[in-house]
């Protein structure tokens, strides 16, 4: 009981009445942030066969969440999935797998299926990016709540993060980020000044614990996705390095905790991540390379003044030509924002952290401008930063174009460090006038990167006849069905969408992932390699032309049917859905029309 003095464990009610105004301030923040996310979204609410525009990505990660939530109930190994590129299966742990999302997100998948669990990973992706670089502002780094919110803002909502959130899960899941750099660059003063205790406690304190949640938070990010731990690693040894410059003393003061939190780091992520890593490098189905030219992705210098398509003043044309796909648009600031940059860093030129943010994005945004520097479309024949480092194990597998993400939380940082100096400054300047000034300078700068919805393409829906169950009494166990075309490149997959769709009811053959071009041949390709039938099809439904076919066509077709091990063959709608149809029957006699499409049983053909 109380008589109205406070003890040791209780606070004032004034003061306990100011922390819960500071929270609900804080779930303000939160929810404002999930609300943009959401409306970001909002074209795939409710409408199933809408997808992002690139449509092929979706389908990607709508189907690993499902994998994730398929791995999760039914105990099977989740780095490795037999569900697609039936027989030879798929290493996940060597794709963008996003375990570290779709585990999480295992009820949600299970209970609205796969489209819902990636609109909500969307937003997770952007809204808790925001939050995560919010709370850090707020904590570490700025004492106003709004400057925190505004860097937060930038961080999770910039042009760049909206590209990549509308196809790339592995990159736009950024919310770890914050809480890894906290960690690495954990102020040691407390543990230092602390009274009492041992030497041992206090070095738990600073560097054991620390260290512990560092390895683990190492090992979650490992799980969503590794590029974007790459390039953390780098920006924060940039960083480092850059604040060491630019104060020798403190460096020094504060080097020692941070070596032995980065060793206790790195081995717990080294005991629990040894086999994963080991099956992602030598576990079935591995590659080695890259699927794709990752230095042919680099970004225009002129793309770094100019506005995004997903912005109030984007359009089709001038992005188009500034980046290499609607994906990598990570770079559009416009000019606004990197003059208020610029003016920023010479202002508070004497901090040392300004310094150290100003050169860390100054060295991402040149090596996204990779080996040869262009301007409005054209190559100058000068050659870019990225060119000294393009060798360099990890870098030569890296997409230059992606560098340009770590100036997003570089920018956010400076602009909420901006905004705090000026509210809390003190003496002659800056006065009310100053400050509403700085302000409207601000508001100048962000509000022409508002973002807006993300735009969607329609898709074929899963045929009633797959999506219903009507294949399961034709499939029997250890048999695929085989949708058509059998994608076996980087093309959309049907197959593969229908698979999500379905929760990996059944197992295909192809897919769109990254695998070996062969048994003996472990070059990386997209999806599996080829075969003469798929290749044929394939053809067909993009020219909607039928060709003449022989006899050695029709065995190749059965030949390869048994390869795939297959049951049905099932055909949903496509552009040029009667062409295919014409050609498969030539192939393997008529069909039959289902519910959604048309179905070839093959069972007997096979064998």
């Amino acid at each position: 009981m109380t008589t109205g003095t406070t003890s040791e464990t209780t606070s004032p009610p004034a003061a306990a009445s100011t922390s819960r105004s500071a929270r609900l301030r804080d779930v303000l923040v939160v929810a404002g942030y999930l609300g943009l996310a959401v409306v970001l979204t909002s074209a795939q609410w409710g409408h199933p066969w809408r997808l992002f525009h690139q449509a092929g990505d979706q389908i990607l990660f709508e189907w690993m969440l499902a994998h994730a939530a398929h791995a999760v109930v039914a105990g099977e190994n989740p780095l490795f999935s037999a569900g697609l590129n039936a027989p030879d299966g798929v290493n996940l742990m060597a794709n963008t797998s996003v375990l570290g999302l779709g585990v999480p997100l295992t009820p949600v998948t299970l209970l609205f299926g796969s489209q819902v669990a990636f609109c909500v990973a969307v937003v997770c992706c952007l809204a808790g990016t925001a939050a995560a670089w919010y709370a850090l502002l707020r904590r570490r780094l700025v004492t106003s709540r709004c400057a925190a919110a505004i860097g937060g803002l930038v961080c999770g909502f910039a042009p760049g993060m909206v590209a990549q959130a509308s196809a790339h899960l592995h990159i736009a899941a950024q919310f770890l980020v914050p809480a890894i750099l906290a960690l690495v660059f954990r102020p040691t003063r407390a543990a230092e000044h602390r009274p009492g205790g041992t030497v041992a406690e206090h070095r738990t304190s600073a560097v054991w614990r620390p260290g512990v949640g560092l390895g683990l938070l190492l090992v979650w990010q490992v799980f969503v996705g590794e590029e974007v731990l790459v390039f953390l690693a780098l920006a924060a040894g940039v960083f480092a390095l850059g604040y060491a410059l630019a104060d020798a003393e403190a460096a020094r003061r504060l080097a020692p905790a941070l070596v032995r939190r980065l060793a206790v780091a790195a081995g717990v992520a080294a005991v629990l991540l040894a086999y994963p890593l080991w099956f992602q490098f030598h576990g079935p189905q591995h590659y080695s390379g890259m699927a794709f030219d990752t230095h042919g992705f680099q970004l225009d210098a002129a793309s770094f003044t100019a506005s995004a398509r997903q912005t109030v003043l984007g359009d089709d044309w001038l992005p188009g030509l500034l980046s290499p796909n609607p994906t990598e648009e990570n770079s559009f600031f416009g000019p606004g924002l990197l003059v208020l940059a610029v003016v920023i860093v010479i202002w508070q030129w004497r901090r040392p952290l300004v310094r150290a943010l100003g050169g860390c994005g100054l060295v991402f945004a040149l090596l996204s401008l990779g080996t040869e520097v262009r301007v409005d479309g054209t190559a100058t024949g000068i050659g870019g930063p990225y060119r000294l480092v393009a060798g360099l194990p990890l870098l030569d597998l890296a997409v230059p174009a992606r560098f340009a993400l770590v100036c997003v939380p570089v920018l956010g940082v400076l602009v909420a460090l901006s905004l705090d100096r000026v509210r809390t400054a003190r003496g002659p300047a800056p006065g009310l006038p100053v400050r509403l000034l700085w302000a409207g300078a601000v508001a100048a700068a962000l509000l022409p990167l508002a973002p807006t919805p993300i735009r969607v393409v329609p898709v074929a829906p899963v045929p009633a006849f797959v999506a219903d169950g009507g294949w399961r009494a034709l499939v029997p166990p250890g048999r695929t069905v085989v949708g058509v075309p059998p994608v076996t490149g980087a093309g959309r997959s049907a197959v593969m969408l229908w698979s999500a769709r379905t929760g990996l009811a059944f197992p295909a053959p192809g897919g769109y992932f990254i695998g070996p071009s062969g048994p003996d041949d472990p070059a990386a390709r997209w999806g599996a390699p080829d075969r003469p039938t798929s290749v044929l099809l394939r053809r067909v439904a993009e020219s909607g032309t039928v060709p003449v076919l022989g006899d050695a066509d029709r065995d190749q077709a059965v030949e390869d049917l048994r390869h795939w091990r297959a049951a049905l063959v099932v055909l949903g709608r496509l552009d040029h859905g009667d062409p295919v149809r014409r050609t498969v029957d030539d192939l393997l006699g008529p069909g039959r029309p289902v519910d959604g499409g048309w179905v070839w049983d093959v069972r007997d053909r096979v064998g």
